[in-house]
């Protein structure tokens, strides 16, 4: 493992980037009223863990698709994720890794052949994957508003308060209590539609789930808190 102090080399436009660590931009039309009684919360009540299974579709600003991704998100409250994510639906190793063991989020891109790790308790972490591990408070963290049913779900729009954070906003889609889709555009246009299936609430997860050791010989950019 060789610890590096020079800036990592970014190469995020899965899965990944949108939903754990992406600069996202969103302009609603429409009058939404706040209220503490969403569906998201009424997710969250409860909540101690969830594996879901995804594909993610995403199209460029002018409407292209590109490549169809594949993975699997665990996750246990309080603080503790595990994501992964193939740009390849053969592979059997993920493409890219992120975990947060509680005390540090850590980034694996296997083709780089390289980790990033930070704090997991900085602002720039305040996503939707924190969120649904319970890692940051709900609505001293973000806006929660209410959106109007469409498509058969019921949708709330999140956003951060803190202006310096990575992630601007997010759309949940619910079909009952269970998360279905989430929708995502970010600064460059794109949309990126996440498909949750296969989905597991309140099961026992393994511990080992959520601790990530950098392998042998790649670079570590960053440092891990202890």
């Amino acid at each position: 493992m060789r610890v590096l102090r020079r800036p990592a080399r970014h190469r995020l436009n899965s899965a990944l980037q949108v939903f754990v660590i992406g600069a996202l931009a969103f302009v609603s039309t429409f009058a939404m009223a706040s209220t503490t009684n969403t569906s998201l919360d009424r997710f969250l009540i409860g909540l101690n863990t969830w594996r879901v299974h995804f594909v993610q579709r995403t199209t460029d600003s002018r409407g292209r698709s590109r490549e169809v991704q594949k993975g699997q998100l665990l996750l246990q409250r309080p603080g503790r994720f595990r994501w992964e994510v193939s740009t390849n639906l053969d592979e059997v190793e993920p493409a890219q890794t992120m975990v947060s063991d509680g005390r540090n989020l850590w980034f694996f891109d296997r083709e780089l052949d390289q980790v990033t790790v930070r704090p997991a308790n900085t602002g720039l972490t305040a996503t939707p994957a924190m969120l649904l591990a319970g890692a940051v408070p709900l609505r001293s963290a973000f806006t929660v508003t209410e959106m109007p049913n469409r498509e058969g779900l019921n949708w709330v729009l999140i956003e951060p308060q803190r202006n310096n954070s990575e992630f601007k906003a997010a759309h949940f889609g619910f079909s009952g209590l269970e998360l279905r889709r989430l929708e995502i555009f970010d600064k460059l246009g794109q949309k990126s539609v996440l498909l949750f299936s296969d989905i597991k609430r309140n099961i026992n997860l393994a511990p080992e789930d959520f601790i990530f050791t950098p392998p042998d010989g790649v670079d570590v950019i960053g440092k891990p808190v202890g």
